[in-house]
């Protein structure tokens, strides 16, 4: 069975990507580790319908209910949790997403600084090579903001602004979400039916 996907949940705006993000992973994912914020539980409440909770227990089941999820198929982990599977580097998640992202959570895993399990998490996805998408959520982005992200771009993490398009011609919020939630499940390998790769008739060659 393949490692789970761990999902970080920060207090940036931004809310409507992560549900949409774990709306997708649950239909292909057996298993989805998520550390979610005291800030990010704030913040899902003001930009979604969502209601999450405050302990783990009360947050894995009400994303469960929320996303129709299988039980047992959302791990919730806490901050100080560093008895998670996330935590040490020989039982690392295959790839983690940090969605949304705020600049002190990008801060703390540039520099190195794992003080929560969120960031320790980050930390051993890097250290251990594996996948980490990061998707930021601020607006203008200062120097000392760049410079991190170019700190963990030479690291080989992608760094994945919340960034829509709009050639697709989108037709409502969900649209220019789904944008971009397509592009991270692209970078994790895993299959959707959100949007239908850029020119895609162009690569059928005729008969």
């Amino acid at each position: 069975m393949p490692k789970p996907i761990a999902i970080a949940i920060t207090g940036a705006s931004g809310m409507p990507y992560v549900i949409s993000l774990l709306s997708n992973l649950i239909k292909t994912e057996k298993l989805i580790y998520v550390m979610i914020s005291q800030a990010a539980s704030t913040v899902i409440a003001m930009e979604t319908e969502l209601k999450i909770g405050n302990d783990t227990s009360t947050i894995e089941k009400n994303l469960t209910d929320y996303l129709n999820a299988k039980k047992g198929q959302i791990k919730v982990f806490s901050k100080n949790q560093w008895t998670a599977p996330v935590a040490s580097g020989s039982n690392p998640p295959r790839a983690m997403v940090v969605c949304p992202c705020t600049m002190s959570t990008l801060s703390a895993i540039a520099n190195g600084s794992a003080d929560n399990l969120m960031h320790r998490a980050a930390d051993v996805v890097i250290k251990e090579q594996k996948k980490l998408i990061i998707v930021p959520r601020e607006t203008p982005y200062s120097a000392i903001h760049l410079e991190n992200m170019l700190k963990l771009a030479r690291l080989g993490v992608v760094i994945m602004d919340a960034n829509p398009a709009f050639y697709q011609k989108p037709k409502n919020i969900d649209d220019m979400v789904n944008f971009v939630v397509a592009r991270i499940l692209d970078h994790l390998g895993v299959e959707h039916s959100l949007q239908a790769p850029w020119q895609e008739d162009l690569n059928h060659i005729p008969e």
